[in-house]
């Protein structure tokens, strides 16, 4: 992410109650979901043209959760979430995901080739969402060439590393591995 707001607690966070587990996905979908129908939070996310923004906001049970906005064009590359689960929402615009239908080894790798088949595409307009699981490997557009999107995403437990990949044709590889302390 290249640019950063200030910290932010909102209605929609601070109203969820934590529950006494850690949360399902499907709960961190639900709190995505009602957080990005909060006309006043998404109004609160100030927008650049240059690169996307974000604000930390309080989710449910512990977990991690983010306000982003999205320039026309931007995107994620691919990457993973480790031993986190997550979900996410649109808020406004499209968002596009690729995701690759196949659990990826946790370590002792750089180099995969992919079966064929293993594509997934989604479009998420505004409302929709969705959840997934561990080592879920994925990119998130925003293919718009004029319109900014904003999403809500979650995470569960807070992100320990995301390791990012590069994609040629079949051939997945693993180029780096970051942790929260690159993001500050």
């Amino acid at each position: 992410m290249s640019r950063s707001a200030p910290p932010s607690t909102t209605a929609a966070s601070a109203a969820t109650a934590a529950p006494a587990a850690a949360p399902t996905a499907a709960e961190l979908l639900d709190f995505v979901r009602r957080a990005a129908a909060d006309a006043e939070l998404i109004a609160s996310l100030p927008l650049d043209p240059e690169g996307r923004t974000w604000v930390r906001l309080d989710g449910p049970g512990g977990s991690e959760a983010w306000l982003i906005g999205w320039p026309p064009g931007s995107g994620t590359g691919w990457h993973d979430h480790d031993e986190s689960t997550g979900a996410f929402a649109t808020a406004a615009g499209e968002l596009t995901e690729h995701a690759l239908a196949v659990r990826l080894p946790a370590s002792g790798w750089t180099t995969l080739e992919l079966a064929e088949g293993q594509d997934r595409v989604r479009r998420l307009g505004p409302g929709h969402g969705r959840s997934f699981g561990r080592h879920h490997v994925h990119e998130v557009l925003n293919t718009s060439e004029t319109a900014h999107a904003v999403s809500v995403h979650a995470y569960y437990p807070p992100l320990p590393v995301l390791r990012r990949f590069s994609r040629s044709g079949a051939v997945l590889r693993l180029e780096r591995v970051e942790r929260p302390e690159d993001w500050q």
